[in-house]
């Protein structure tokens, strides 16, 4: 698959996106995140996890305790996954994949504290702006050695363990679940066209919590054909929330463009993720997620 290297270009903020005809008298146009990003990567420590298949794989890790959590309780881990190409985007992956927000004291308050580990693959940009090395299979061993390594060496303070991901990320946080099943006690798939088997996903819903996200004019993972097909079947599984909004906003209120020569503003569910799923002004982007995705995760350890 042939990306942008984002790093060198610039985001055009006039682009009109094709789906725009379908906004409705009111709605406009919103080319801007509310939050601040590039601000809490001195939190997150850099490691390394060996692994001959894959190359060693970098990983980086908040750790509530270390930044003043009570050290006598315990604390979800909770794990990013990233997109494709972000991976080339170093320590910048950590705002990329959605996880750097969640590093704020606003967010680990909300959530009670909350271990972080953003784990990153050994991606390659060709000369065509094809990427090579994106999540696959092969990971799978590795990244849960990280997580085990992270819950070992933190085995005191460490609850319930949750997995998420957008895109490429939304489809490893699949595979991870069908290989690891009953490991993650929640997991949010984000805008991804893959997805497991009834049988599978019957499995794995019936020993973890799902967050199923996924916006209805995604540009890239068409909602008519990943999710619109299996939607019965996503609504018959127990303990899953499926949030499946028309448009994916940000926190200003406007639905979301991102454009970097081509439209992915609405494939960019985890921009909205990192938002909370809140809007600007306090109210929840669903009225069954009051407290957004950090009060689901608290509710998934209160259980």
């Amino acid at each position: 698959m042939a990306l942008p290297d984002f790093k060198k270009i610039t985001q055009d903020k006039t682009a009109v996106p094709e789906w725009a005809k379908y906004l409705k008298d009111g709605e406009f146009i919103s080319y801007e995140n509310s939050y601040k990003s590039k601000i809490y990567f001195d939190l997150f420590d850099e490691y390394s996890m060996p692994c001959e298949e894959t190359g060693d794989l970098r990983y980086y890790v908040f750790d509530p305790v270390k930044h003043g959590a009570d050290p006598s309780k315990k604390y979800p881990v909770t794990v990013w996954l990233h997109g494709a190409s972000n991976s080339l985007m170093g320590v910048e992956c950590i705002m990329c994949c959605g996880a750097e927000q969640y590093a704020s004291p606003k967010y680990q308050e909300q959530m009670g504290g909350a271990y972080i580990i953003v784990p990153l693959c050994n991606e390659e940009r060709l000369p065509d702006g094809k990427i090579l090395g994106a999540w696959s299979k092969a990971h799978s061993k590795p990244v849960k050695a990280i997580i085990d390594k992270v819950c070992e060496d933190n085995k005191q303070n460490i609850g319930k363990k949750f997995v998420m991901g957008a895109s490429s990320g939304g489809y490893f946080t699949w595979q991870l679940l069908e290989d690891w099943e009953g490991y993650f006690d929640g997991a949010i798939p984000i805008s991804t066209f893959y997805m497991p088997s009834d049988e599978v996903l019957d499995r794995i819903a019936s020993e973890t919590a799902l967050l199923i996200a996924h916006g209805r004019h995604d540009e890239m993972a068409v909602f008519e054909d990943a999710i619109e097909p299996r939607l019965e079947k996503l609504k018959s599984l127990p303990d899953c929330t499926l949030f499946l909004p028309e448009w994916v906003y940000n926190g200003d209120g406007g639905v979301s463009s991102v454009f970097y020569g081509f439209e992915m503003g609405q494939h960019c569910m985890i921009n909205w993720i990192q938002h909370n799923l809140i809007f600007d002004d306090g109210k929840p982007a669903d009225e069954r997620l009051p407290q957004g995705v950090t009060g689901w995760i608290k509710s998934v350890c209160e259980r």
